[in-house]
């Protein structure tokens, strides 16, 4: 197990490695740049911003002075937010953040969940074809449409809940459905497939035949066995929330770390970009291995060194 975790360890700052080279060389080889002429900034003044800021200096030079800096998590300076390191920003988006992306997991997890075992013990009735709509839907439109939807119906509309901003539970309702309905979706209907094949198993057969109640086999026997693929979705679910959040935190003018990525974006700010791509990275590699943990204590039959050769 030991031996394991090493080299997936091992393959963590590896796989971290690539990302960061491909990101710097990517930004560096995008024309233009934070001061650049089309922003209208005297040719002398720019030269000593690019002095300041080392972006004089050859590509290779630049490439090793940010790996030690990402090695010592000095990720510079925001190249447009004068008062403010990556670091800050980092610090001062991600707890946001992370409370909307949680609050939509747990919504797509049990949400998810719910409705597939719904629809597979109610399988060829109207509550499994309801449960399917509604599946198919989150999966079809969006999270920017069902965004804008929620917020012309619920906020103009009905007055339910504000339409943008991040203070109070309410501001966190809106944004949270509209971050889950997809991964909600396809867990609906990953667990409806896997229910309808777990009961028809000869051990929920067997169970049946003793006089077991149709919840005690459920919770006891079936649920347990239909969760192992969604334990394994769980690494592309946290990718999915994560990158979905930059949009959805941009429309309802959430704080967060999204937002921050986007706007650096609009204005080529190198250093923002390349440090919130390498903390994401970061939560999705630490996410693929407690994942492979997960998947043992769910199923105790599978070995941990199992897990990485399928």
């Amino acid at each position: 197990m030991l031996r394991y975790l090493g080299k997936r360890i091992i393959f963590m700052f590896f796989s971290l490695f690539l990302i960061v080279t491909a990101t710097f060389f990517l930004m560096h080889s995008i024309p233009g740049g934070p001061f650049t002429g089309e922003r209208n900034v005297p040719p002398e003044i720019q030269k000593a911003l690019e002095a300041k800021y080392n972006l004089d200096l050859p590509i290779s030079q630049q490439y090793l002075l940010y790996l030690k800096g990402i090695a010592t998590w000095d990720l510079g300076p925001s190249f447009t937010e004068k008062s403010s390191t990556v670091n800050d920003m980092i610090n001062r988006g991600f707890p946001v953040s992370a409370h909307l992306g949680l609050q939509a997991l747990l919504v797509a997890i049990f949400g998810g969940i719910s409705l597939g075992v719904i629809a597979a013990l109610y399988h060829n009735k109207w509550q499994d074809y309801s449960a399917m709509l509604i599946a198919v839907l989150g999966l079809s439109v969006p999270s920017f449409i069902l965004a804008s939807f929620y917020q012309y119906i619920f906020s103009i509309e009905l007055g339910w809940f504000p339409i943008a901003k991040w203070d109070t539970w309410k501001h966190t309702v809106l944004p949270t459905f509209a971050l889950a309905a997809s991964p909600l979706a396809f867990i609906a209907r990953l667990t409806r497939s896997n229910m309808i094949e777990i009961m028809g198993q000869d051990y929920i057969k067997t169970a049946k035949s003793k006089g077991l109640s149709t919840f005690v086999i459920t919770v006891k026997h079936a649920i347990r066995n239909a969760l192992l693929p969604v334990i394994t979705y769980l690494g592309p679910l946290a990718a999915s929330i994560l990158t979905g959040a930059f949009v959805v935190e941009r429309i309802f003018g959430i704080p967060g770390l999204g937002r921050e990525f986007v706007i650096s974006i609009t204005n080529r700010d190198y250093t923002v970009i390349m440090g919130t791509t390498v903390f994401y990275a970061m939560i999705l590699v630490v996410m693929v291995l407690i994942v492979d943990i997960a998947y043992t204590l769910i199923d105790p039959r599978i070995k941990l060194g199992d897990v990485g050769k399928e």
